[in-house]
């Protein structure tokens, strides 16, 4: 059985109280009762539940996140930044994946809010604005993150991902491509629907004709982009777009896995390629891919940070930290 404080009390012949003292107020003690207090302590083995202790006074050494994709590399990488930056406190992040899932998304909350962790980082999968309001109600901190807080009532660390979309497209443009296809999906997912709006604004504002044919997916994945090629490989040679603006890299990798004839792979030499976010794989890929980096630690990193700000001052007014991404040049659109 595990030695308790009352068994140090005991032994030690003084209160319960006495002892919490001389384990969290040794000052407010005699010297005579720590003294005793001590040699029970050292005597029985007794060993301090921290965790207990800081749940007792409202304080949890642990966070939450919920992870939109734990399959990409991107979101793996913003929870390490977030853990780097939690360690520095002493702090635990426990993370879920909740597969663009609502329901799975529901549990994870519910989880988070029964273990009454000190804050919740999400990248959210619909508006979650109702529940992060009630966390917020129970004491919970709750920062956005890889979203935008369009309303402004919750902290938020992002890319922004229209201007991210505006750049993937612009770049095509540049390469003289006026037929883009956009693949991407589902458009339930608020970072997907910005990347077409930038692409959108992009054509709309080009000095020539440019058509930008959407091509959904429901998922953001490899097997997805796989599918989109065969899909577009299927058309007419005279349908096939000059230039295709995937809404990830994940996509985008699939796109290069399908997009083959005869043995020979079309990328770039017929239809270029570019992705979003510069996951590790883009640049192994068999044609090295373009896309849009987004600085995924310090993304968790900022979020973590704020978080814990939040959590510790509840009147602090939300803030949008709001991140550029850079365009990043390889083959698949005629770098090196």
């Amino acid at each position: 059985m595990a030695v308790k404080i009352r068994d140090v009390a005991q032994l030690a012949g003084v209160s319960v109280g006495t002892v919490s003292n001389v384990l969290n107020r040794p000052d407010e003690v005699s010297a005579e009762s720590v003294s005793r207090v001590t040699e029970a302590i050292e005597q029985l083995g007794y060993v301090r539940n921290d965790a207990a202790r800081k749940l007792r006074a409202g304080v949890s050494s642990t966070v939450g996140f919920v992870v939109l994709d734990g399959t990409n590399p991107f979101f793996n990488d913003v929870v390490r930044g977030a853990e780097d930056e939690a360690s520095k406190g002493g702090i635990a992040v426990l993370h879920g994946n909740t597969d663009e899932d609502p329901h799975r998304q529901a549990r994870y909350l519910d989880l988070f809010e029964e273990q009454q962790v000190r804050g919740v980082l999400i990248s959210p999968h619909g508006d979650v604005s109702a529940r992060l309001h009630r966390l917020r109600q129970r004491g919970i901190a709750t920062v956005l993150v890889d979203r935008f807080s369009g309303d402004g009532k919750f902290s938020s660390v992002s890319v922004d991902s229209v201007v991210g979309g505006k750049m993937a497209v612009d770049h095509l443009i540049e390469r003289g491509h006026r037929r883009i296809t956009f693949v991407g999906g589902p458009f339930d997912v608020r970072q997907i629907t910005d990347r077409l709006a930038g692409a959108r604004a992009s054509a709309d504002n080009a000095e020539t004709h440019v058509e930008i044919d959407v091509l959904p997916t429901t998922a953001s994945t490899v097997d997805e982009g796989v599918a989109a090629g065969r899909r577009i490989l299927d058309r007419s040679r005279r349908d096939w777009p000059h230039a295709i603006f995937a809404a990830n890299d994940l996509i985008a990798l699939g796109l290069l896995q399908s997009l083959k004839q005869n043995g020979r792979l079309l990328v770039p030499d017929e239809i270029e390629i570019i992705g979003f976010d510069d996951i590790p794989f883009a640049g192994a890929a068999a044609v090295p891919l373009s896309s849009l980096r987004q600085p995924s630690r310090m993304i968790g990193r900022t979020a973590l940070r704020i978080l814990l700000e939040e959590a510790a001052d509840p009147e602090s007014i939300p803030r949008q930290t709001v991140f550029q991404p850079e365009l990043v040049v390889r083959a698949s659109t005629g770098g090196v």
